[in-house]
């Protein structure tokens, strides 16, 4: 019998570039993404999953198999297409329709406002870099909140910070595909908490019904041993992809403890990380508002001393074996016999998610909510002739980590959802379609949708937490 408690919400997650597909239509404009795919030739995001024309089928099919709650990001480009400039009316009704169709079938949206899809225009202009960039983001949401208010009562400011700026300049697997740079790194993470703050800060101030919050994408580091070197590694680890965004998120500012580390990482480049006081003020502002934190967890990493030249290899066809990610002055992801990988190499350690929701509830006594906002398995499904597709290690998976969750939440922690990356199927950034993670296998030629093991123990699950 689940532990969890009846307002607890079940749910599953998406993101409007990986599933809508129809990237070139009614009116929609071209996003970072768009040229940078186009030029290396290998992943196109139409058809995707099809979303845009398809989403009640989705939406359907969640309800039908207990999912209570969705993740569904506004692409900003479907709305203003430029970033700046006109809006786009077709795409204010096409989401209007998503959400009124959520609530017909019974199923409650939760709205990402950027989920790694800055318009083309802005990311030409240095993206989350360049801080005019905050006052654009300003408008959006305002008029996405003005927009739909009426229907949508969760909202999400942005989308892993750490995430999408680490791909564009740490492992260049995303758009500009920039390596190394932990200068950019570290002063887009810090622009995109300003960003999110003043979203906060405006939400309040015009009284919308309803809760926003903030999604951080968190790995749990552990040194690979008790040497001095590779705990400090370890502890350098953290500071950089989540302590830094953390502090700016609970605290409102960075404290000297956070600081001294980034210091250390960027050495002489620290006088140029621009940190304003201004910024800081807003930051100060949004902490006590923040409804609620989302985390999205995947896995853990152990880590060792590394003070030799930098070298990354992103794993993004699921050749085992074959990732490697070492930063000079912070740290070497290494790899750990103990315990299992996927096909990727990304751990598969739930005990990582009970330690990091523990430690959100211990470092920032002042959080009020956690949602896990995704988690899931990357896996090369199979489609059985029959239609059926047996996925006992995804199972598995989700499995244990609920099981986690679970043990937070008797432990004291107010955790309140669930969010299984993914419903169905969909493109990847850096990975293409070899990589599958939805609960519903989608034939990409046909966009036929097939239910798999795991959506129906998914619905078993609703049934434990529900009753019903």
């Amino acid at each position: 019998m689940s532990k969890l408690p009846k307002d607890f919400v079940l749910g599953a997650a998406t993101a409007a570039y990986q599933v809508e597909g129809s990237s070139t239509v009614d009116g929609k404009g071209r996003v970072l993404w768009d040229g940078f795919l186009e030029k290396q030739g290998r992943f196109s995001p139409d058809p995707a999953s099809d979303f845009y024309n398809r989403y009640e089928e989705d939406i359907r099919l969640a309800s039908e198999y207990g999912i209570k709650g969705i993740r569904i990001s506004v692409a900003w480009s479907r709305i203003i297409p430029d970033g700046t400039g006109e809006v786009n009316q077709k795409g204010i009704e096409y989401y209007r329709n998503v959400f009124e169709t959520c609530h017909k079938y019974g199923v409650e949206p939760y709205v990402t406002l950027h989920h790694f899809d800055t318009p083309e225009t802005l990311f030409e202009k240095g993206d989350w870099l360049n801080k005019a960039q905050l006052d654009a983001f300003d408008r959006f949401a305002e008029l996405v909140f003005d927009e739909y208010h009426d229907i949508v009562k969760h909202w999400m400011t942005i989308n892993e910070p750490i995430a999408y700026v680490q791909g564009q300049y740490i492992t260049g697997a995303f758009p500009p595909g920039e390596q190394y740079n932990t200068l950019k790194c570290l002063q887009a993470q810090h622009n995109q908490i300003v960003a999110h703050s003043r979203v906060v800060n405006l939400f309040k101030s015009k009284g919308y019904e309803g809760e926003i919050g903030l999604i951080h994408a968190l790995t749990q580091f552990y040194s690979i041993d008790n040497q001095p070197l590779n705990q400090i590694a370890a502890y350098k680890h953290d500071i950089f992809m989540n302590g830094f965004m953390l502090d700016g998120t609970f605290l409102g500012y960075y404290t000297p403890e956070k600081l001294t580390v980034v210091r250390e990482i960027l050495g002489d480049e620290f006088e140029k990380l621009d940190i304003r006081e201004e910024e800081l003020e807003e930051m100060r502002k949004a902490a006590p508002q923040l409804d609620f934190l989302g985390i999205n967890y995947y896995q853990s990493n152990w880590i060792k001393y590394h003070n030799q030249e930098s070298y990354i290899h992103h794993n993004g066809t699921g050749d085992k074996g074959t990732s490697v990610f070492r930063v000079k002055g912070i740290g070497e992801v290494v790899k750990n016999e103990a315990i299992p990988t996927n096909d990727w190499d990304w751990y598969i350690y739930p005990q990582g998610l009970y330690d990091m929701i523990l430690r959100i509830k211990n470092d920032y006594p002042n959080y009020k909510k956690i949602y896990i906002t995704e988690n899931g398995l990357g896996y090369k499904d199979v489609l059985e002739e029959n239609g059926e597709v047996h996925d006992e290690d995804r199972i598995d998976y989700i499995s244990q980590h609920i099981d986690a969750i679970e043990r937070a939440y008797v432990d004291g922690v107010n955790v309140k959802g669930y969010f299984v990356w993914s419903l169905q199927d969909m493109f990847s950034w850096s990975n293409g379609y070899n990589k599958r993670y939805g609960l519903f296998y989608i034939d990409f030629e046909t966009q036929k949708r097939y239910i798999k093991d795991s959506a129906k123990w998914y619905k078993a699950l609703s049934l434990d937490i529900y009753g019903k």
